[in-house]
């Protein structure tokens, strides 16, 4: 079953939520609302995509916290009961997980097996990360279309790892597929400069793993971002 959702027209929305998870701290109640919201416009932004889901952790077990439609639903339950899948290394691992063919994959019988029943041939985990810079879930695009998520994959990677020589062509991506990639981007950056930010702190007296409290207690009492707040700390320590 393809999303109910249809395909609409870019409206900035995802990259701009991707920018403001990757600026808000890791306990803020708003982090469930973004994560359902991201998989939502996924769904509806991105024309390879057929069903989407977002993968995190609930009480020490893997959850599915938001998702297109049942069919992503069940092919995220398989890796659950196996303990492995693209969405959990994705989540794990810190890094993109991408199945080019799903059918011949041997790393995730339960997986390859249950997607391949609903007709899945490709796949792309997109590991998604709030304030502290570490992963706090998986963003999971499933599509029926062999190769359809060949350049978002290149192009996810290079805004993971800026430093790669991997190259990916703009123009073959559609408008939903671009503006992902440009929130990954935009929030990539931002997670450099919270972290500059934090080690700065940690520099000045709070010692190793300190620095990232004392931002979210300096936000938090001015009524900043942690965006915002990393910023102010990058500049005043400015020589």
């Amino acid at each position: 079953m393809a999303s109910p959702l249809g395909h609409a027209q870019p409206t900035g929305l995802l990259q701009d939520r991707l920018l403001a998870l990757a600026g808000t701290p890791d306990h803020s109640f708003r982090i469930g609302t973004d994560l359902i919201v991201v998989a939502q416009l996924a769904a509806k932004l991105i024309t390879a995509v057929d069903c989407c889901s977002v993968t995190s952790r609930d009480a020490g077990a893997y959850a599915t916290v938001a998702a297109s439609d049942d069919l992503a639903v069940a092919v995220d339950q398989a890796q659950y009961e196996d303990k492995a899948g693209p969405c959990l290394e994705a989540l794990e691992a810190h890094y993109p997980a991408a199945v080019p063919d799903i059918a011949a994959t041997v790393t995730w019988p339960g997986f390859r097996d249950t997607a391949a029943r609903f007709g899945l041939t490709t796949s792309l985990s997109i590991p998604l990360f709030a304030g502290s810079g570490t992963t706090i879930a998986a963003l999971n695009l499933y599509s029926r279309r062999a190769g359809a998520l060949s350049t978002l994959t290149t192009a996810v990677w290079a805004a993971y790892d800026p430093d790669t020589t991997d190259h990916w062509d703009h123009d073959a991506l559609d408008a939903g597929a671009r503006e992902l990639t440009a929130g990954l981007i935009s929030a990539v950056a931002v997670r450099t400069m919270i972290q500059r930010a934090i080690a700065v702190l940690s520099a000045d007296g709070a010692g190793p793993g300190h620095g990232y409290p004392v931002l979210c207690d300096r936000a938090a009492k001015t009524g900043t971002s942690l965006t915002e707040t990393a910023a102010q700390v990058i500049e005043q320590h400015q020589p």
